[in-house]
């Protein structure tokens, strides 16, 4: 393409970007209304819920699932989706607590090599990047829809986590102080799940908005036929943002063991859910192209305060399921309903 051609192209698209930037912000600062409605409400009808012990505690279980959350969205940006996450953390979270001194199990496997414990975190870390590395490798060379091949990475990983911890939890007796800290700890008074989640949020905040390669994420999620023909590495983009998922999800897994003290094979269940509500929510659509890492900070805050409101009514967790369903099928209705007023 020569380089008029291209000129023009650029001063035709850039009024559409600019439209594109303000409709996302529009829709942050809605989403951001509803939250802070959600809390007045919420406070009026239960005073302890305004308690800053409260908030602390939203922000913390906020913080795991909201790591996951803004990794997803730049996924889903791209078009696509991942439902391996929730198994990703439970893996990720057994192989790294195995490996940490003090660990014990009624499982052979999971007792043997112990690491130091920032040796332990990059294993499990490199481990949550390669279930990503293998979910982009498989939806861009098999040309599978991302739905299906990460439903069967999903099954894969949860039987592996099975395999690896033979259906046994895994403790720790003493925890070591240095992997304490990261689920438990604290940084000038902020929970250290909450710090996590804030450097991943300016990251890849900056990452989408700042740096071509999240130019090329928003330009693959509207058209990706012609991002491969301006010359955009489609291929590669997806898997990048696929593995840096895993990582993340990786990362949340490591958390979750530390501040739970244990490992099994439930931990994660669900995940996927919870940060896919968060992020469509947040308002990413989920044919891609559209979307923010603000406005999915905003999504799982709501989805957060929501759960925090069901259990200080006492609410049972397969109600508090209901509840999530329905507030995501809501977001996704809205979704369709606003792609469909786009088109005509």
């Amino acid at each position: 393409m020569s380089s008029t051609a291209q000129l023009d192209r650029q001063v035709v698209e850039a009024p559409k970007r600019g439209l594109a930037r303000l409709n996302i912000q529009l829709e942050n600062i809605a989403s951001g209304i509803v939250l802070v409605l959600l809390v007045i409400v919420l406070g009026a009808v239960s005073p302890a819920f305004l308690s800053f012990s409260n908030f602390l505690d939203i922000a913390r279980v906020v913080a795991i699932t909201g790591i996951i959350a803004v990794g997803m969205t730049l996924v889903i940006i791209t078009g696509g989706i991942d439902l391996s996450v929730g198994s990703t953390v439970g893996l990720v979270g057994a192989v790294t607590a195995s490996l940490v001194a003090g660990s014990v199990s009624d499982n052979a496997l999971v007792s043997g090599v112990k690491l130091p414990v920032p040796l332990a975190v990059l294993v499990g870390l490199a481990v949550g990047a390669l279930i990503g590395l293998i979910n982009g490798l498989i939806i861009t060379r098999t040309k599978i829809e991302p739905f299906m091949a990460t439903l069967g990475t999903m099954i894969f990983v949860k039987g592996l986590l099975y395999l690896y911890t033979g259906g046994y939890p895994i403790t720790f007796d003493p925890m070591p102080h240095g992997y304490a800290f990261l689920g438990q700890g604290a940084m000038f008074g902020v929970p250290t799940p909450v710090v996590f989640f804030a450097v991943a949020v300016a990251v890849l905040w900056w990452l989408s908005r700042r740096m071509s390669v999240g130019r090329a994420i928003y330009a693959i999620g509207g058209n990706p036929e012609a991002a491969r023909l301006s010359g955009l590495k489609v291929d590669r983009t997806k898997v990048f943002v696929y593995t840096l998922l895993g990582l993340l999800a990786g990362l949340a897994g490591i958390i979750l063991t530390s501040r739970q003290a244990s490992a099994d094979t439930v931990i994660g269940t669900g995940f996927e859910l919870i940060a896919i509500s968060g992020v469509v929510i947040g308002g990413t659509s989920l044919t891609g192209g559209r979307g923010s890492v603000i406005g999915s900070l905003i999504g799982v805050f709501i989805v957060g305060v929501i759960q925090n409101a069901l259990n200080l009514f006492g609410a049972s967790t397969q109600i508090q399921y209901v509840v999530t369903g329905l507030v995501l099928l809501l977001a996704i209705s809205l979704d369709g309903i606003a792609r469909r007023r786009r088109r005509t």
